[in-house]
């Protein structure tokens, strides 16, 4: 058979192959038809939403949709869209237009809620049936009903968003307080006899509890205290100077120098085999004690004693003992700390510190700073340490803020509390966004100056990256402030 032949009832194909351009033309129109249908599906959606966001948000609030349901679109459009070369050259185009739009979003004004009238916060009565209304059903209107329909919630507003913030997220126990108090003062007396005992030469103070839990200032749970162990030095063997006049160069630090060495040389006080380079080195101090508490306390029988499980913490910096009870976890921190002789002398503690500043004493301006707030508060019965408790309690749960410490958030209150008059409680809420704005303003110029120290930048520790996420994460808070809580 050959080749042009073909067999019975069966119809000859053609020699000529069918060309398949005509198929994928067949395909690109069936994708244009379906994505115009789907474009004009959207088109409708797109312009019922704008027309009913008109009468229920108004027209700022339909133009805040607006904007945002056109990019949307634009983002579903492109995804949906066959992709050509020309799209591929225009790809940078249209990420700048996406990006304008995003920003056009940001910055269009938020309406604030207005405030619901006087006669909405009574619940609704349905009215009384006339007595000359005709019995059976008749047609309600939409008057009617709406007025037969339960009443709507009541919107709270940011003051009472606040407060029950603050009931639920910050006030602590008055049982966990005590209870943590309590164990904080047991330890205290246990570790000074363990102080007494193993170092009889060298003269400690009498070791006292202390913190933001006993100043009334600690927020979310009774979780820290701190146990100051003081150090008794010698009338006259011993001046503070400032750091910045050291090598190191850092107003943060002070040094403890030995002095009178031409009456009193070395080896006449119990503290010179702490020296290094004439000065009372912190770092030595520091790991004398971090080895004691880690391998000669017999901390399982005092925690049995008190009826609690005691660790110290290996692993960090500080000298911390971690203490579970049954009712609270609870962590210590051991704090050596050097007074001065007079009032006016800062509060030095042995800190971690690195570099040149290793051997140096960090002032501890806590003290002061809680004293001051008390001293406002005092004075016209505001509510400055309510204002630092909430903004504590907010930072340390958002998963951004957490870097804003408290000292950061208690230079704010001090600001804010001498400037500012009225610190009444029902003027909590302003004051709380007025410390947002008064960070945001400071992490813009990456600078928050220490009252106390006006040398010490406290924003000096934070990379650039880290400011700026704060900074956008306080932004993001002061555009809508009830999703801080």
């Amino acid at each position: 058979m050959g080749p042009s032949q073909a067999l019975p009832g069966v119809p000859a194909r053609s020699a000529q192959p069918r060309p398949r351009a005509a198929g994928r033309q067949t395909m690109a129109e069936f994708s244009q038809k379906r994505g115009k249908q789907r474009d004009e599906v959207l088109g409708s959606t797109v312009d019922f939403l704008l027309a009913n966001a008109r009468l229920v948000l108004g027209v700022g609030g339909a133009a805040v949709l607006g904007i945002a349901t056109l990019a949307v679109k634009r983002l579903i459009d492109r995804a949906t869209s066959p992709r050509d070369e020309d799209d591929a050259k225009g790809d940078t185009t249209r990420l700048e237009e996406s990006w304008k739009e995003l920003n056009l979003l940001t910055a269009t004004p938020r309406q604030q809620p207005r405030p619901p009238p006087a006669a909405l916060s009574q619940p609704v009565s349905p009215p009384d049936p006339s007595p000359a209304a005709p019995e059976g059903p008749t047609d309600t209107g939409p008057e009617m009903s709406l007025q037969l329909s339960s009443p709507a919630p009541l919107c709270l507003t940011f003051q009472e968003k606040l407060l029950a913030f603050e009931q639920t997220h910050v006030t602590i126990p008055a049982a966990h307080v005590a209870l943590a108090k309590q164990l904080a003062g047991d330890i205290g007396l246990e570790l000074q006899a363990y102080l007494r005992n193993k170092f009889p030469e060298l003269p400690f103070g009498a070791l006292v509890p202390g913190g933001p839990l006993y100043d009334g200032l600690q927020a979310g749970a009774a979780e820290r205290v701190h146990i100051l162990v003081p150090l008794v030095l010698e009338a006259g063997l011993w001046s503070l100077v400032p750091g910045a006049d050291t090598v190191a160069r850092d107003p943060r630090c002070w040094a403890v120098r030995r002095t009178q060495l031409e009456f009193r040389p070395r080896g006449s006080s119990p503290w010179d085999r702490f020296l290094v380079g004439g000065y009372l080195s912190s770092r030595v101090l520091l790991e004398l004690l971090r080895k004691a508490l880690a391998s000669c306390v017999n901390w399982p029988a005092i925690g049995s004693l008190l009826g609690c499980l005691i660790r110290p913490s290996v692993a960090a910096e500080e000298l911390l003992l971690e203490v579970q009870h049954e009712r609270l976890e609870l962590t210590v921190a051991v704090l050596l700390v050097v007074a001065g002789a007079g009032p006016e002398d800062p509060l030095l503690l042995a800190w971690p510190l690195e570099g040149l500043a290793g051997n140096l004493w960090l002032q501890d301006l806590y003290p002061a700073e809680a004293a001051r707030l008390r001293v406002l508060d005092e004075r016209d019965a505001g509510t400055r340490r309510r204002l630092l408790r909430l903004l504590c309690g907010v930072c340390r749960r958002h998963p951004s803020l957490w870097r804003l410490d408290r000292r950061h958030l208690t230079q704010v209150v001090l600001r804010l509390g001498e400037h500012e008059a009225d610190w009444a409680e029902a003027a909590l809420g302003a004051r709380f966004l007025q410390a947002l704005e008064a960070l945001v303003d400071s992490l813009e110029r990456a600078s928050l100056p220490c009252q106390l120290n006006p040398g010490v930048n406290l924003f000096g520790s934070l990379r650039d990256e880290e400011i700026d996420a704060l900074g956008f994460a306080l932004f993001c808070g002061l555009q809508a402030p009830e999703w801080l809580l």
